[in-house]
């Protein structure tokens, strides 16, 4: 019998591994990815106490401003630039990356070099 692979519940299995490792303080909060077909989704989050601290998405109003579609790189590189900002101006400069199991590449990977680019150390 032929199995049915199921992507997204492994990338729920890499990503509980991975956050068996990565916690994040009030000091260096975790900066968590979520991606969808037609947007993405950033966090910083105290693990502490289980508060999200800031967030941005291609949802965001000051985001459909811009007239940009979700789903692109270019959306994903301005979506880190302004979780960087709204971070920076809540006085947040190191994070530690949470990259949700899916693979350094792509839209996960401009969201985190566009928040290298806005300020954030990680």
């Amino acid at each position: 019998m032929i199995q049915k692979v199921d992507r997204n519940k492994k990338r729920k299995v890499r990503a509980l591994r991975v956050r068996k490792k990565v916690f994040g303080t009030p000091e260096r909060p975790r900066l968590n990815v979520f991606r969808s077909g037609k947007n993405i989704y950033a966090q910083l989050i105290d693990d502490t106490i289980g508060h999200t601290l800031v967030s941005a998405s291609t949802l965001d109003s000051e985001f459909k401003a811009k007239g940009i579609s979700g789903g692109t790189v270019e959306a994903a590189r301005q979506v880190g630039e302004l979780i960087a900002k709204r971070a920076v101006e809540k006085g947040f400069k190191r994070v530690v990356f949470d990259r949700g199991g899916y693979l350094y590449h792509g839209r996960v990977k401009a969201l985190a070099d566009g928040a290298r680019e806005g300020g954030l150390d990680f």
